[in-house]
Parts: C-alpha cells; structure tokens; sequence
C-alpha cells in the first residue's frame, strides 16, 4: 500500500532518515521510471538497470531537491541523463543514428512481443507498439506528456531544453506516431482479411 503523504513529506521524512519513506517514493514512482527508461533501450534488463541507477541517485542526490519543480520532474530529469548516459556508452560498438540505413533498420524492425490476439486488437497495445518503434526522444517526450501528465515546461526542465523546444518536438512526434499507427494498423488490417 502506498502512502498518502506528498512526495514532499515522504522527501522530508528521508531526508531525516526514515527509508522507508523513500521506498514509498520509489514504488509511487518506479512503474513510469521504467517507463521512460524501456522508452529509450528497448530491453528490459537495460531499462531495469538505468532504472535502478535513476533511484539510486536520486537517494544520494536527495538533499539537493529544493522543490522548485515537482519531485517526478526533477526525477524524470534524472533519468533522461542516466539513459543517455547509457546509451553513450553502449553506442560505441553500434553503428551512427545518422545513417540513413540504420533509421530505416530501427524503424522496420520488429519489436519482439509475442502476445495473443485478443491483446492485438487492443487500443493500448497497438498504441504502445508503435511508441516502441519512434526513436528514443520521440518516444519520451510522448510518453512523459501523456502518460506521465508532465506539462510542456516539465518536460523542458526534466530534458534541459526550452518549452518551445519540446512543444515542436512533441508536434513531430505526434506526427511520426500517428504514421506508425497508420502502417502498423493497415498492416494489421490486411492480415485480418
């Protein structure tokens, strides 16, 4: 059972050394770090490591908090550096993300979910899978604005960006979204037939 208190008491609480007050951070928070995490790697046991890493310092970097944005902006901030972070590093034996060969590769493969028919003709997962094929900023920027309800200034702030910024980016990811609902759903259309 998660607490009740705010994100700051539970912040205040740990900060005069109550961890069990940062676990309950941590659960009310864990499933949308992952989330974001899974956004950016695509492989779970990557998504799982860059998470616990994000809460791991986020614990040692707790006290530096001062509450001028909300505590899962500040997190999700945490995260967008750690994943890159990661990705920086296993990048080195990948090729460029400016290939023009290697675009085309990423979007056209497959996304590795095996599920049964009845969760294909879901909403959510066909919406899903096609978040799973944008690239990794795309990807965020839609996930922390509508399934994390962050406002286009949280998100700026989470990715070290201007409003602006993310409010074009969040335009085009929209748009390259709706394209892959539009393939993948015309594709599905003619298995069905």
């Amino acid at each position: 059972m998660q607490s009740k208190l705010s994100d700051t008491e539970l912040i205040e609480q740990t900060l005069a050394g109550n961890q069990a007050a940062y676990a309950d951070l941590v659960k009310r928070h864990q499933r949308f770090v992952f989330t974001l995490a899974m956004r950016f790697t695509r492989v779970r046991e990557d998504a799982e490591e860059i998470a616990q890493d994000c809460f791991i310092k986020a614990y040692r970097s707790l006290a530096s908090f001062h509450g001028q944005s909300k505590f899962s902006t500040w997190l999700y901030s945490i995260v967008y550096t750690t994943a890159m972070t990661f990705l920086r590093k296993k990048r080195v034996d990948t090729d460029s993300i400016d290939d023009e060969n290697t675009l085309i590769q990423l979007e056209n493969r497959p996304t590795g979910y095996d599920v049964n028919n009845a969760e294909n003709k879901s909403r959510s997962f066909y919406l899903n899978q096609a978040i799973d094929q944008l690239l990794p900023d795309d990807a965020t920027i839609i996930t922390m604005f509508y399934k994390g309800e962050q406002s286009l200034e949280e998100i700026a702030q989470a990715l070290g960006m201007e409003a602006n910024t993310v409010k074009v980016k969040l335009f085009r990811a929209r748009q390259r979204l709706k394209e892959k609902l539009e393939r993948n759903l015309k594709h599905e259309a003619k298995e069905l037939i």
